[in-house]
């Protein structure tokens, strides 16, 4: 059970798995409520997803349940091939055990030229000179799944067991709470920088972040972040990570305004004399078409014709949809609904990780590892004497090609440096 446990092979399977379950999981948006994702796709699809912790992929339980066979995998690798490698390790460096070598030349005058060719510091044992070097890179492999380990067990399994994450959306101006934080975020500034063609360069946004509890006593800390460029406040990482429409919802009862409410596409707004009925912001087209058995789209990102894409909700149950234009009211027994200022939001990704630390530190082991296998070839040469002359030994575990082609250019006396 062990020895297939540490096996190649099955590494092998969990990673294709591995890799199979994260394909699937990257084509449901993450995070989202059943009532979403039924409006996305249908009822049966949504129950699935939700089933089948599609929703939250990477915290479910099969997703845990692979990663955590894969750090058995590399776990028991480790373990069972430790004292071997430590066996292996001591063999390079006994000249009693260099026996039979990969490559040798008879008839050597001076074998300590060779050594030194070679970058070699020779000793000498009975009547033999032996030299040994790079052993360490006998371990890259060793140290690589240590790395792994670290990233998976300490630095991802541990961080996603503790992990918190938050997602704040809204328009400039608008402040709102961090989850079950004692935190609150205000949006100061949001930008969207264009190239000459248009199409979108940048994301930026400017934001404030305010300690409500009574240790914090309001302490207030900034930052501005874009993609790619977060930033940590109050030990906690915020990125620029997505934007979309916003929109003004007027409510007026009997002709008199009730309520005012700025909604970002995928928000809804509860009446406040009837919190029963719900008006959904489904999407907003600003340069709306209609095409012809497609639906309703947008010709292009330009506020020249834009629309509102609503829904209403009444006892959580579809009333109706339709598209409301600038221009258009709509009537709801003796409530009207108005559509305006539409604007962008920017989505704003919290998340305080304690772990972060450990799979850095994770990744540079394995980065060590990589270092260690790829670039330490663990060589050994000695020399033994014949009938006046020497007779030179030489053995490389990796880059046996390379490591002959040196040796022999040594052995013969050639000028040219062996030792890189």
């Amino acid at each position: 059970m062990w020895r297939f446990l540490s096996s190649m092979k099955f590494a092998i399977l969990l990673l294709v798995v591995l890799a199979l379950a994260r394909s699937a999981a990257s084509l449901v948006t993450q995070g989202q409520t059943y009532a979403w994702y039924a409006q996305r796709y249908s009822e049966r699809t949504a129950a699935l997803i939700v089933a089948l912790h599609l929703d939250d992929a990477f915290h479910s339980w099969w997703f845990m349940l692979i990663a955590g066979f894969l750090c058995v995998n590399l776990l028991c690798c480790n373990v069972l091939r430790l004292p071997g490698l430590i066996r292996r390790t001591r063999s390079e460096a006994d000249p009693d055990k260099a026996v039979n070598g990969d490559v040798s030349v008879a008839g050597v005058a001076d074998p300590e030229a060779v050594f030194r060719k070679l970058g070699m510091k020779p000793v000498k044992s009975g009547d033999k000179l032996f030299a040994s070097k790079h052993r360490a890179g006998l371990w890259g492999a060793w140290v690589c799944h240590l790395g792994i380990i670290l990233l998976l067990i300490l630095g991802f399994g541990l961080g996603q067991m503790t992990q918190k994450q938050y997602a704040v959306y809204g328009v400039p101006g608008q402040s709102k709470p961090i989850g079950d934080t004692e935190l609150a975020l205000t949006i100061d500034d949001f930008r969207v920088d264009l190239r000459d063609d248009d199409t979108v360069a940048q994301y930026t946004a400017d934001i404030t972040v305010r300690d409500l509890s009574e240790k914090g006593m309001g302490d207030v800390e900034s930052a501005t972040i874009s993609v790619n460029a977060p930033a940590t406040l109050f030990g906690m990482k915020f990125y620029q990570n997505s934007t979309g429409w916003a929109a003004t919802v007027h409510v007026m009862k009997d002709g008199e305004p009730l309520q005012e409410e700025v909604l970002c596409a995928g928000e809804y707004l509860r009446v406040a004399d009837k919190p029963d009925l719900a008006i959904y912001l489904s999407a907003f087209y600003p340069d709306y078409v209609m095409a012809p058995g497609l639906g309703p789209s947008t010709a292009s990102g330009a506020l020249r014709n834009p629309a509102y894409l609503y829904q209403v909700y009444y006892q959580d149950r579809v009333l109706g949809m339709n598209v409301l234009m600038p221009e258009e009211e709509l009537t709801i027994d003796e409530y009207t609904v108005t559509f305006t200022d539409p604007q962008t939001y920017t989505l704003i990704q919290v998340k305080a990780d304690r772990f972060t630390w450990l799979a850095l530190a994770g990744g540079l082991v394995t980065l060590a590892g990589l270092i260690l296998a790829l670039y330490l070839q663990p060589a050994k040469v000695w020399a033994v004497p014949e009938d006046g002359t020497w007779t030179m030994y030489g053995q490389c575990r990796k880059g046996g090609a390379l490591f002959r082609e040196r040796f022999i250019r040594a052995a013969n006396g050639e000028d040219k440096d062996a030792s890189s």
